[in-house]
């Protein structure tokens, strides 16, 4: 064969096969200028695993400012983070261990730019860099997968439409590494700002069998149970209401409401039994 049979015929380069899959996802980028001010901080994680602490800045709100048509807003913008796994684990079959690497290795310095981003306040950025990694790091390195899932979220949480899309990417992490504790409480913490009492604390006391030390996993089951019985105690309020307003729609035909109906609590066993009252009061 000739010189030119046999290039046709030779095996990709690794910065080939990494040039071919990451092509289209740099124009997939986005853009938005917006930032803010804050001193609360998140953490994120960089290519040694190690912590970042991050200052917290507040997402600008559309009511201060008048609209503008040339920026993006972060409080609607939908991102693009379909992750195609079923088309990773068929591509990662034809890739050699080495190409495997120098794959998750690109998907590394993603990361790196979107821990930059996440720094400067740049949260859809950020986002963007996090999800272009996932699209291309191979399924077998689920740490490093792990922990762009991770980054993600916390790069979610502070855009105020997507903290349920934060609590996916939350799970997710876990699913992938079942013991990480920062996305426990980072989950959990979510889970209290959307009102999913239940679900934090069941997140806290996971925390605790980890680490029974832990600070905020402590304090957060001690506080987390009277605010559950408060909420529930309202919500059998309404209930209740809701039930006796159905009820007098029923009973008025027949000249009768639910104040001729009282309910007798058991002591014993904690149910109800009905007592009629011909007149009450």
């Amino acid at each position: 064969m000739d010189n030119a049979n046999d290039k046709s015929q030779r095996l990709q380069s690794n910065e080939e096969v990494i040039e071919e899959l990451t092509r289209d996802l740099k124009s997939s980028s986005i853009k938005d200028e917006n930032t803010g001010n804050g001193s609360n901080s998140w953490d994120i994680t960089d290519s040694q695993g190690n912590i970042e602490k991050c200052s917290q800045r507040k997402m600008p709100n559309p009511a201060d400012s008048q609209p503008n048509e040339n920026n993006d807003s972060t409080q609607n913008t939908v991102f693009p983070e379909d992750v195609d796994e079923e088309f990773l684990k068929d591509r990662d079959l034809s890739l050699s261990e080495g190409e495997q690497e120098a794959i998750k290795n690109e998907a590394e310095k993603l990361k790196q730019v979107g821990n930059d981003f996440f720094k400067n306040a740049e949260y859809v950025q950020a986002i963007s860099q996090y999800t272009q990694a996932l699209q291309i790091c191979p399924l077998a390195y689920s740490k490093e997968r792990s922990i762009l899932y991770a980054n993600r979220a916390a790069a979610k949480a502070k855009c105020q439409t997507e903290k349920d899309s934060a609590i996916s990417d939350c799970t997710k992490a876990i699913e992938l590494n079942s013991s990480y504790i920062k996305v426990y409480i980072r989950r959990a913490q979510l889970y209290e700002e959307t009102d999913k009492l239940d679900e934090a604390l069941e997140d806290y006391k996971k925390v605790l069998t980890f680490d029974p030390s832990h600070t905020e996993a402590n304090h957060a089951v001690r506080r987390l149970p009277p605010l559950i019985d408060e909420r529930n105690e309202k919500l059998k309020a309404e209930m209740l209401g809701k039930l006796k307003d159905l009820g007098n729609m029923v009973l008025k035909p027949f000249g009768l409401s639910t104040n001729n109906f009282e309910l007798q609590k058991d002591p014993n066993s904690d149910g109800y039994s009905v007592k009629f009252k011909q007149n009450p009061t």
